[in-house]
């Protein structure tokens, strides 16, 4: 099954703040309480974003390439079966090839970036 090679991470971040400190982020509240890092695929996060993090401000998202997370991504059944990555070993700041700050609107939601056209190289 071909899955998607860029996947996103959405989290506060101070988070990101911390793990930058650090050199490796080792996950949010519900990560860290179910194992793994959690990542949506391009086609899921803007549901992630909607679900998950409604009226939460200051956020960003994540983009990492999948391929060099080997054999520590997980590829598991969640939201309404589909497969998502998981990651079960915190991840490197280096890893992230972008992190953008998600703008949330007055009424809670966030404005997803634009993702379509972006592959891994």
């Amino acid at each position: 099954m071909g899955y998607e090679n860029l996947i996103y991470k959405i989290c506060p971040a101070a988070e990101w703040r911390a793990a930058q400190a650090e050199g490796a982020f080792r996950g949010s509240f519900i990560d860290l309480k179910d194992g793994y890092i959690h990542f949506s695929t391009q086609a899921q996060a803007g549901e992630t974003l909607a679900k998950h993090f409604r009226g939460q401000d200051d956020l960003v998202l994540i983009e990492v390439a999948s391929a060099p997370l080997g054999e520590a991504l997980k590829w598991e059944p969640s939201r309404g079966g589909n497969l998502f990555p998981h990651l079960y070993t915190p991840l490197p700041v280096a890893a992230a090839l972008s992190v953008t700050p998600l703008i949330m609107a007055a009424d809670g939601s966030h404005e997803m970036p634009d993702l379509t056209g972006r592959s891994e190289s």
